[in-house]
C-alpha cells in the first residue's frame, strides 16, 4: 500500500499546538501579553513531540497528545463504571447497595430503604429467609460462641469478627482503628500473617494471631519456626487464639513477598525480619509436611501457648487433602479447636487475576464440605467452624451459619467501615482512603478516634440486624440457624430450601461406608492420614490424556 503524503488528521491537535505555541509566543514578545498561553501550548507541543519520539506506545506515536486522553479515561474507568454506570445491585466485587449499608451502619445513620426491594426476586439465585408467625423477643445481640471448650483457656468469640489483614498491607492507623473498634465491641481482630505489631497491641483488643508459612513473629533467621519467640507472643493476654494459615482465599497455593524497600523498621519489628530485606512467605510450611505432622504442630502450639485454642485456616482445594487431615484426626485423636474456611471469593490480598477468579473453592461449597466431613466422622461437636467470604450484612451471616458455620469473619466489610471506597488500588500503595497503604502521608489522614467508632458501630448495628432477623424467624440464637431457614430460587417456577438443595451428611455416615454422594464416595476412602499425595487413580490419570 502506498504511503500517504498528506498531513494525517490525527496529527491535527499536535499541529495546532505547535502553531498556537509559535503564534502566542510572537504575540507575547510583541505586546508583552504574558507567557501563560505560550507555556500551555509549549507543554502540549512537548508532550506531542515526546509521543512521536518514544517507542513504547504505538497508539501514542500514531495519535500524539490525543492518545493521552485515552490513557486517562482508561485509568479512571473503574471509577466511571462504579459511580455512573453500575446499578446499585451490581456486585463488582461489592455492589453500591452492599457498600452503602456498611457505610450507614458504621456512621450510625438511618439504614432503612423505601419503596420495596431492587433485587430480582424471580431471578435464578435469589435467596431469602423464612419468617415465623410467632416471632421471638431476644434480649441482646451480643451473640457468642465458645471455642476450645476442652482447652485450659477457652475463648468466647463474637459471631462476627475482623478477618485477617496484616500490618504492612494495611496502614498503622487502619490497624489502630480496627483493634480499637474490636476492643470497644468485644470482638476479635485477626492479625493476618504479618504478626502482632505495636499497632495491634496499643489498643488492647482481642487478637487471633495468624501464623503463616513465613512464621512471622516466631521465626529464626533462616525462616524456620522459633519456639521461644512463639511462646513470648502467645503468652500475651491479648492473644486469645492461634490460627495456622494453610492457605487463603485470595491466592491459595501461592506464596508472597514483601520487597525489602517496603520493610520498614516497624514491619521488621513485628515480623522478626531484617530492615530493608525481602520478606518472603513460602507457598508451603516447613514445620510440617503431612496431615499427622500438621496436627502434631497444632498440639505443640497449644502446649507452648499455655492452653489457648489453636486451629487452622484454609481454602479448600483438592478434596483428598482435606479428607487426609480429617483421617489424621481420627487416627491420632489429635484435633484442632477450630477451623476457619476461607472462600475462593478472594479477599484483601492482591493476587494474580487467575488466582482471584479461578482458583479455590467458593465459600458455600467449601464450608459445606468441611461441615459435612466433620459431621460424617462424628467430629463436628469437638471442632468449631468459622467462615469468611464477602460477609457484609446480617443476612450474609445468617446464610453462612445456616450452612454449618459457628461464626463469620469479614475483612472487606470492616475496610468499608473505615471508609474504603473500593478504588481497587490496594496493591499500589496509593489507597485514597489511607487504609491499604504504607505511605504515611496517606495513612496518617485516617482519623483513628472517628474510624474506630465506625468499626464498633458497624459490628453492633450488623448484629442488631441479625437479632431482628432471628426474632422474625422465631429463633433465639444464631446457633439455631440451619439449612431449613434459607431458601434459594433455582428457576422462575422452582425454589428449594438449603436442606433440599445441598447434600448434608448424617452423623457418622462417612465412617459407615457409602454415602450416596459422589464427592465423598470417590475420595474419602482413597485419602490417607500420613500424606497429602493424591490417590493412586488420580496419579494414573495425570500420566495420560486417554481418560
Amino acid at each position: 500500500m502506498e504511503k500517504t503524503k498528506t498531513f494525517p488528521l490525527r496529527y491535527t491537535i499536535y499541529g495546532l499546538s505547535i502553531a498556537g505555541f509559535l503564534l502566542s509566543l510572537v504575540i507575547s514578545l510583541s505586546v508583552g501579553a504574558g507567557y501563560a498561553f505560550p507555556l500551555a501550548f509549549g507543554m502540549l507541543t512537548a508532550l506531542g513531540s515526546y509521543d512521536l519520539l518514544q517507542r513504547s506506545h504505538t497508539v501514542s506515536r500514531n495519535y500524539p497528545i490525543i492518545a493521552n486522553f485515552r490513557y486517562l479515561l482508561e485509568a479512571i474507568g473503574p471509577e466511571i463504571r462504579q459511580y455512573f454506570i453500575q446499578s446499585d445491585t451490581d456486585e463488582r466485587p461489592f455492589s453500591r447497595e452492599q457498600r452503602t449499608i456498611v457505610y450507614q451502619r458504621a456512621k450510625n445513620v438511618l439504614d432503612k430503604r423505601p419503596f420495596g426491594s431492587q433485587l430480582g426476586m424471580y431471578e435464578e439465585g435469589f435467596e431469602w429467609m423464612n419468617h415465623s408467625l410467632t416471632p421471638t423477643k431476644v434480649t441482646s445481640s451480643d451473640f457468642r460462641i465458645l471455642i476450645g471448650k476442652d482447652c485450659a483457656k477457652p475463648y468466647s468469640a463474637s459471631v462476627f469478627n475482623i478477618s485477617a489483614m496484616s500490618f504492612g498491607s494495611l496502614s498503622a492507623n487502619a490497624i489502630l482503628s480496627l483493634n480499637t473498634g474490636a476492643k470497644m465491641g468485644g470482638f476479635y481482630h485477626d492479625t493476618g500473617e504479618g504478626s502482632i505489631s505495636r499497632y495491634h497491641r496499643q489498643p488492647g483488643g482481642d487478637l487471633v494471631w495468624e501464623i503463616g508459612s513465613g512464621y512471622f513473629g516466631c521465626r529464626h533467621e533462616d525462616g524456620s519456626f522459633n519456639e521461644k519467640m512463639f511462646r513470648e507472643n502467645a503468652a500475651l493476654d491479648q492473644v486469645k487464639m492461634i490460627e495456622v494459615k494453610l492457605s487463603q482465599g485470595a491466592k491459595p497455593g501461592h506464596g508472597g513477598i514483601l520487597p525489602g524497600a517496603k520493610v520498614t523498621p516497624e514491619i521488621a519489628e513485628a515480623r522478626g525480619v531484617s530492615i530493608g530485606e525481602d520478606c518472603v512467605s513460602p507457598a508451603s510450611h516447613s514445620a510440617f509436611s503431612t496431615p499427622i505432622e500438621l496436627l502434631e504442630f497444632i498440639d505443640h502450639l497449644r502446649e507452648l501457648s499455655g492452653g489457648k485454642p489453636v486451629g487452622f485456616k484454609l481454602a479448600i482445594g483438592h478434596p483428598w487433602e482435606w479428607f487426609a487431615i480429617v483421617k489424621a484426626m481420627l487416627e491420632t485423636g489429635r484435633k484442632p479447636d477450630f477451623i476457619v474456611v476461607d472462600g475462593g471469593e478472594g479477599g484483601t490480598g492482591a493476587a494474580p487475576l487467575e488466582f482471584i477468579n479461578r482458583l479455590g473453592m467458593p465459600m458455600t461449597e467449601a464450608l459445606l464440605m468441611v461441615h459435612n466431613t466433620l459431621v460424617g466422622t462424628n467430629l463436628r461437636e469437638d471442632i468449631a467452624i468459622g467462615a469468611a467470604g464477602k460477609v457484609t450484612s446480617a443476612f450474609n451471616i445468617a446464610r453462612t451459619l445456616a450452612l454449618g458455620a459457628d461464626w463469620c469473619n469479614s475483612a472487606r466489610g470492616y475496610m468499608f467501615s473505615l471508609g474504603c471506597i473500593q478504588a481497587l488500588n490496594c496493591h499500589t500503595g496509593r489507597c485514597p482512603s489511607g487504609i491499604a497503604t504504607q505511605d504515611p502521608r496517606r495513612g496518617e489522614k485516617l482519623d483513628v478516634e472517628l474510624k474506630s467508632k465506625r468499626v464498633y458501630n458497624f459490628h453492633k448495628n450488623t448484629l442488631d440486624a441479625l437479632q431482628n432477623l432471628l426474632e422474625a424467624s422465631g429463633l433465639r440464637h444464631p446457633s439455631e440457624l440451619g439449612p431449613e431457614h434459607v431458601v434459594r430460587r433455582v428457576s422462575r417456577t422452582e425454589v428449594h430450601s438449603y436442606m433440599d438443595l445441598f447434600p448434608f451428611l448424617e452423623p457418622g455416615e462417612l465412617l459407615e461406608g457409602e454415602t450416596g454422594h459422589t464427592l465423598y464416595d470417590r475420595y474419602w476412602q482413597k485419602a490417607t492420614p500420613d500424606s497429602f499425595e493424591p490417590p493412586e487413580f488420580i496419579r494414573k490419570l495425570r500420566e495420560t490424556k486417554l481418560r
